[in-house]
Parts: structure tokens; C-alpha cells; sequence
């Protein structure tokens, strides 16, 4: 029985700082710059098709 509520408790342990970590990591969603992201020129030059060589 003794074991059983120290797996508890570790679980809960080990659970609780995951989520702490995650909220303290940073890595949260960006939004994007896109005064950094460069053009599309070489996607809007390049041809279609299907060529096999």
C-alpha cells in the first residue's frame, strides 16, 4: 500500500512540474513577422509540369 500512494504521489509530483515547465519554457505560438519572411519569387518562377529526364 505503501508503494502504491509513493507511484501516486510521483505521478502527481512529476505531473505538476511537466506543467509548470511548459508554462515557464517560453515557447509559446508567434505570430508571424512578415517584415522577415523573404518572397516567393523562386515558387512564383517555377514551372509545372512533370518532366522525367
Amino acid at each position: 500500500m505503501i508503494l502504491l500512494i509513493a507511484l501516486i504521489a510521483l505521478g502527481v509530483w512529476a505531473f505538476v512540474a511537466t506543467v509548470i515547465e511548459l508554462r515557464r519554457d517560453g515557447y509559446r505560438r508567434v505570430p508571424t513577422d512578415w517584415s522577415r519572411v523573404c518572397g516567393r519569387d523562386a515558387l512564383d518562377r517555377a514551372d509545372a509540369g512533370h518532366i522525367y529526364r
